[in-house]
């Protein structure tokens, strides 16, 4: 029988952070659906368990059941808590490693270790190269999930080859986007002043893991072989960085 309570663990919005959309849409996405199909004549309920990041708290929609700081373990035991309580028949975590408390992140490991129901764990980041903390807490993951899902084949690949995952836990599905009406690249591109260039994008919130220095290093090869090319980083800086150092890092790209 389908489940008819499913809890989503993760950040949330009005948190400003790609894994806070993620999370708020992929719930209205099953919330939706939910309203055009009844589970067994019983209508599909969610909730989001919320990451807070620190003391940093946030006025979230009536979706969000439980709000975790995400630095007090005992607010990872209360979470479990909740979600064994309320009885949720499936909890699905989206996981990386900087939005959980501990030593990479392995608090969430004691929530997960408490709960009652299957885990479906999307990993947002896989790592090639782990150090040994990351490790600890990619087996527990592993270890503790029914399903194991990733938005590439390359996560599959990294799954099965660095933490030697079968094939069979593993799902790829691709990272969806919100439905907008198309626009024709070129049209969108001469709005912008990049007519006739091959566009390179980053966007969204910015900070140091995403390789943009990286990218800003390789421009020069990059237009040796397209001279056309051009770079554009798009977003604002992460809300986390400014309040530790201001635009510091925006400021450093750009010099």
């Amino acid at each position: 029988m389908p489940p008819s309570k499913i809890a989503f663990i993760g950040n949330s919005s009005p948190r400003r952070c790609g894994i806070a959309t993620f999370t708020t849409d992929l719930q209205q996405a099953v919330a939706a659906k939910s309203q055009h199909a009844m589970v067994e004549a019983r209508a599909l309920q969610t909730t989001i368990v919320a990451m807070n990041d620190g003391a940093q708290d946030y006025i979230y929609p009536e979706t969000v059941g439980y709000a975790v700081n995400d630095q007090h373990l005992g607010d990872y035991v209360r979470a479990a808590n909740f979600l064994n309580a309320n009885g949720f028949e499936v909890a699905c975590l989206q996981h990386e490693f900087g939005i959980f408390g501990g030593d990479a992140g392995d608090y969430v490991s004691t929530l997960l270790a408490r709960l009652k129901m299957p885990i479906v764990t999307t990993l947002h980041t896989v790592l090639a190269e782990p150090n040994s903390s990351q490790r600890i807490v990619m087996r527990e993951l592993i270890d503790r999930s029914a399903r194991l899902v990733v938005m590439a084949q390359k996560g599959r690949e990294l799954l099965r080859d660095v933490y030697r995952v079968a094939d069979e836990k593993i799902a790829v599905i691709p990272h969806g986007i919100p439905d907008f009406a198309f626009s024709e690249p070129d049209l969108t591109k001469a709005e912008m002043g990049y007519s006739g260039r091959t566009v390179i994008l980053t966007f969204g919130l910015l900070n140091p893991n995403k390789g943009i220095e990286v990218m800003i290093d390789a421009m020069p090869e990059i237009i040796e072989a397209s001279p056309n090319a051009v770079y554009v980083v798009l977003g604002a800086t992460h809300p986390n960085l400014v309040r530790r150092e201001g635009e510091a890092y925006r400021e450093k790209l750009i010099e």
